[in-house]
């Protein structure tokens, strides 16, 4: 379902607006509309995110270092006993 939404431009865009009749200009502002609010909630979300990682504590230095190399290690093939 679709509403109306009414914008009042001055009388010389209208009339330029006119003079460009091969422009779907609802088309063009509806695009325009959602584009910006696309945007706008990107914004609005990459806020909150910045926020909730200023509430993270830093870890120390070399921290994710080590728990890259603890997992490696705990991925290693061990080698098989042949001897049983």
């Amino acid at each position: 379902m679709s509403t109306i939404v009414c914008v009042r431009i001055p009388r010389e865009l209208k009339e330029r607006m006119r003079r460009l009749n091969n422009v779907n200009w609802s088309k063009l502002i509806r695009e325009f509309i959602e584009e910006t609010i696309s945007r706008l909630e990107a914004e609005e979300t990459l806020k909150k995110i910045e926020g909730d990682l200023r509430d993270i504590p830093e870890i120390p230095s070399g921290t994710t270092s080590r728990w890259i190399r603890i997992d490696r290690e705990s991925h290693r093939i061990l080698p098989v006993n042949d001897s049983a």
